[in-house]
């Protein structure tokens, strides 16, 4: 046998042995074409992941009611109009800001608005709250009522206040805060808090609901 055949025979049986010592030190139960796949970051168990997709598209049952205080955010994404993006931004909001007291608190999560309020509306339930406010499904109206024996709320200078000043009242979201400060800055301060009526976003009902948490600086 001539050098070169000799030579190529040498090379393929180091290949082999190779990549047969590869195999033995790897996952040798593999199939072939997988010896040297590696797992993938995030990658987990499939029955887990279908679980988890199964929990998230099922339908709402007839009477069926989230408690959007303690509900997952797979569960939180059952309701209508609400996906997994917006369901996770509420479990966030609640997490960082407490529990929710009623719709007027849910309004404060970036994109929930007045039409999935009112889809929500018979489909959420608002659980225990901080002590003497009790745990009862309130909506908007009643939702930051006074309760006997507790101090009154403290109240906001519209004049005053911060962006996270304004994101902390009932029913005003980021669209909210930031329209008062524009109007702030361009109509210069309220002298009133009927001014409040002419920002954008802002309907003399919740105006009114506002009146026991808002002020307006002399």
């Amino acid at each position: 046998m001539s050098r070169e055949p000799r030579a190529l025979l040498f090379i393929l049986g180091l290949a082999i042995a190779g990549h047969a010592a590869r195999a033995f030190i790897g996952r040798s139960s593999a199939p072939p074409g997988e010896v040297f796949a590696q797992p993938r970051a995030g990658d987990g168990n499939p029955s887990t992941h279908r679980a988890r997709a199964q929990r998230t598209n099922a339908p709402l049952r007839s009477g069926e009611l989230i408690d959007i205080n303690s509900a997952s955010a797979e569960e939180i994404a059952r309701l209508p109009r609400v996906g997994m993006s917006l369901a996770k931004r509420i479990v966030a909001d609640r997490g960082a800001r407490g529990p929710f007291q009623g719709q007027a608190d849910l309004d404060r999560v970036g994109g929930v608005g007045p039409g999935l309020l009112a889809a929500l509306n018979e489909r959420v339930k608002y659980g225990p709250g901080p002590p003497g406010l009790g745990g009862a499904n309130r909506g908007i109206s009643g939702a930051y009522g006074s309760t006997p024996g507790l101090p009154g709320p403290a109240t906001v200078d519209l004049n005053l206040a911060s962006e996270a000043d304004l994101l902390a009242l009932p029913g005003v979201g980021q669209a909210r805060a930031r329209a008062i400060l524009a109007y702030r800055r361009d109509q210069g301060p309220f002298a009133a808090l009927s001014d409040l009526g002419r920002v954008p976003g802002f309907s003399q009902s919740l105006v009114a609901r506002l009146g026991p948490f808002v002020r307006v600086g002399r």
